[in-house]
């Protein structure tokens, strides 16, 4: 079932369907990986996403007519609406390519699963989860557009460990990110990582002002990015939800070693 609706109208949806990472109030995350297993309590995570990043040039979209068209030198609302309008032939394309992925593979009926667009986003809404797609200028570069896609409110973490699921979803994202309810002060978590010496194989970098920080562990290929209202891993490479939820339990496994770090995740 796909929808069409104005720009706006779908804006305001989409926020009021996402507030911040709000998916798995009413369940357990429960992460089984070579015999271990493991509980995020409500009391801790608000929710998870999982983030995947893509762009190009914007002279490159077929909505684009060369010689009619100038490319953008600024990003700003005049110049995003014109994205919008030359890039709804790749936008429409990909979500209707992912919206039969998930219908055939997930066997998901009708009433399951709908597609929303309005360009440059669109909005994928099932059963068990939903995934935004959107367009935006590049600001440092304007002559270039980033598309961003989010899986969020995930509401069965065992359908994410699926080869269904990672078929559908393979190669498509490369940050999972982890919402605080009570969120951490960055300084404590980098004091904590600084008192073990390099234990566990912990170490950590930040800014002056301590406004995140960076974490890596050894034998995980990702970085772990604390902002104090979110735990982020972000990886290298664009994977499929399962391997890195993986990554994430390697990373809550090290984390144990600290009662500060594991009081972070649960």
């Amino acid at each position: 079932m796909v929808e069409r609706v104005g720009v706006n109208a779908l804006h305001r949806r989409i926020q009021n369907e996402s507030a911040p990472l709000s998916g798995w109030r009413r369940e357990e995350f429960r992460l089984r990986s070579t015999g271990m297993t493991g509980e995020l309590p409500s009391s801790i995570i608000a929710g998870i996403s999982f983030i995947g990043r893509s762009g190009g040039m914007v002279k490159t979209l077929g909505g684009f007519k060369k010689g009619h068209h100038t490319v953008p030198d600024a990003a700003n609302a005049t110049t995003n609406a014109f994205l919008g309008k030359i890039c709804a032939g790749e936008l429409a394309a990909g979500a209707e390519a992912l919206f039969q992925q998930v219908r055939s593979r997930l066997g998901y009926k009708r009433k399951e699963v709908s597609l929303t667009l309005a360009s440059p986003g669109a909005v994928l809404a099932a059963k068990d989860f939903t995934v935004e797609i959107s367009y935006t200028l590049d600001e440092a570069d304007p002559t270039r557009y980033g598309a961003v896609t989010i899986l969020r409110d995930l509401r069965n973490v065992e359908l994410a460990r699926t080869e269904e699921f990672s078929e559908v979803f393979a190669r498509k994202f490369s940050e999972i990110s982890f919402g605080l309810k009570r969120g951490a002060k960055v300084e404590a978590v980098v004091d904590a990582i600084e008192s073990m010496d390099g234990e566990g194989g912990l170490a950590v970098s930040y800014p002056s002002d301590c406004r995140e920080c960076v974490i890596t562990v050894e034998g995980v290929d990702a970085q772990v990015r604390c902002t104090g209202s979110a735990l982020d891993l972000v990886f290298p490479r664009p994977g499929a939800p399962r391997e890195l939820i993986e990554a994430f339990v390697a990373v809550r496994s090290a984390f144990s070693v600290s009662r500060e770090l594991s009081g972070l995740i649960g």
